[in-house]
């Protein structure tokens, strides 16, 4: 296990793979994202952010896939910085229009439609990658320097 030490404390660097194929799944990821940001040293609200995004791409994987699929938690450590980044990856339907899906008040599933455009929000960088059959990836970041 690779451990780089921080302000007297050991922060442990391998990603943190989380399946998510049960409902119960999503506050885990929730629980395991405010450990690591708390470790981490983010302020109580950008934890809040972090972690509203985690239970966000955690919903998706549950509710948008037959199968489910992961959710990685990777600390990020430079010298003059530390983040997060969430990789939310699945094998289900794919998105058929991005564009559309990062809409505010789009929906497929009958809530709100803020999901995806809320994570972006709430987070410093976001990608997505999705293709239709085959499977999304989206990957998040949020770094404690941008505080």
């Amino acid at each position: 296990m690779n451990r780089v030490e921080k302000s007297g404390m050991e922060i442990q660097q391998e990603p943190i793979i989380i399946r998510v194929t049960e409902e119960y799944h999503i506050p885990k990821t929730r629980h395991s994202v405010k450990f690591l940001a708390e470790t981490l040293g983010f302020k109580q609200i950008i934890v809040f952010y972090i972690m509203t995004s985690v239970s966000e791409l955690a919903y998706n994987l549950f509710f948008h896939t037959d199968k489910g699929g992961t959710i990685t938690l990777v600390p990020l450590i430079r010298e003059d910085n530390v983040g997060i980044e969430v990789i939310a990856q699945d094998e289900g339907p794919g998105i058929d229009d991005i564009d559309l899906a990062m809409t505010d008040g789009f929906t497929t599933n009958r809530g709100l439609g803020g999901g995806l455009p809320g994570v972006k929000r709430l987070m410093d960088e976001f990608e997505i990658q999705s293709e239709p059959g085959l499977g999304s990836r989206i990957t998040a970041r949020k770094w404690k320097i941008w505080q």
